[in-house]
């Protein structure tokens, strides 16, 4: 073997080089654009942006402020329902309150129903991974493996379908709408269905294939809290039971804050209320089953339009209003500083 020796290089002999190839790209010599900053320009684009930011905000909180909404709050009126509920051997038994109120003026096109909950944290974080998406798909897996634990199983072995946290504590009050005609009561049909997003209701929640859904569910059991099983969520229209059902699914997508509303129903513009909801005198009759008192909670229901931009939430429209202030406040600021810097320059060269 012969040993190679680095010798260095003799006189007269190249030296290696180790400078980038004379290229445009590693010489970084490839045309650039590079701004030109003035004050014209810094000033026209603080303006620029706080004009713009301010007539979209003041544009969406005037859209937001059209917004036709009615908020009910039941939670101390359906009182005995509440204390009924809070003892556990009734969980079985059905308690029914009725809330009365007035609409003072017409609630014109679409109408909305929501219900709302005060106080329910759904962002904690054993709580938002408390299901099995793999069981909601309609897939036979072992759901002992997933998250859904503690409510996995009951103690003779029987599967919780659906299981989970967020399942078992889905909202299941009843909320029927009535509205008192001279001396007539009419009740206000309601859409249970197309309430849900479509990538829900096709892509994320799927029914177990079988020739019905009892014998699809056969061998599992509904959530401790739960009145009914999963596939009896729905009994007048099988497209909208099981795990596809929407009023389940809406329930599923759990929310970032404490207080929150979901969609529950729309209102079927037929007959009386093809125009939307006439003023006059409307009665909530609620099946009560969903108790708050333990975690000193709140529920409401709501009747509201919807416009372009959405609901009545303003946020979106006063975070444009901040910034848009925010944005022309430092536009005067810099240009009072530029007025005050130009004006010592020209005094100091005059002396």
């Amino acid at each position: 073997m012969k040993n190679k020796t680095n010798f260095p290089p003799q006189e007269g002999e190249a030296r290696p080089s180790r400078c980038p190839d004379n290229s445009a790209f590693k010489q970084q010599r490839l045309p650039a654009w590079k701004p030109q900053l003035n004050i014209a320009t810094v000033l026209s684009s603080f303006f620029l942006t706080g004009a713009f930011c301010l007539t979209v905000g003041v544009c969406l909180v005037l859209s937001a402020n059209s917004v036709r909404e009615v908020q009910i709050d039941y939670s101390d009126k359906c009182s005995d329902c509440s204390k009924f509920r809070g003892n556990s051997s009734n969980w079985n038994k059905e308690c029914h309150c009725s809330v009365n109120f007035t609409l003072k003026e017409d609630i014109l096109g679409d109408v909305f129903m929501y219900y709302g909950l005060q106080n329910f944290y759904q962002n904690h974080r054993r709580y938002v991974i408390s299901r099995s998406d793999a069981q909601l798909l309609g897939r036979n897996v072992n759901i002992q493996r997933s998250y859904c634990a503690p409510f996995t199983t009951y103690r003779n072995g029987t599967p919780m379908a659906p299981c989970g946290a967020i399942a078992n504590s889905m909202f299941n009050d009843t909320i029927d709408l009535f509205y008192n005609r001279n001396s007539s009561v009419i009740q206000v049909p309601l859409l249970r269905t197309g309430n849900s997003w479509w990538t829900d209701k096709n892509v994320k929640f799927r029914n177990p294939e079988s020739y019905n859904l009892s014998s699809a569910f056969a061998g599992t059991a509904r959530p401790p809290y739960w009145q009914k099983p999963v596939y009896l969520l729905d009994e007048e229209d099988e497209r909208n039971t099981g795990y596809v059902n929407d009023d389940f699914i809406i329930w599923m997508r759990v929310s970032a804050f404490a207080t929150f509303r979901n969609l529950y129903r729309r209102v079927k513009r037929v007959r009386h209320f093809a125009d939307g909801l006439p003023a006059g005198n409307y009665t909530f009759r609620i099946s009560y089953n969903f108790p708050v008192s333990k975690f000193k909670g709140r529920k409401h229901v709501i009747l509201s339009t919807v416009v372009w931009s959405g609901g009545s939430n303003p946020f979106l429209g006063i975070a444009y209003v901040v910034s848009g202030t925010a944005a022309t406040l430092a536009g005067f600021v810099i240009t009072a500083i530029h007025l005050k810097l130009r004006k010592k320059k020209t005094y100091f060269q005059r002396q």
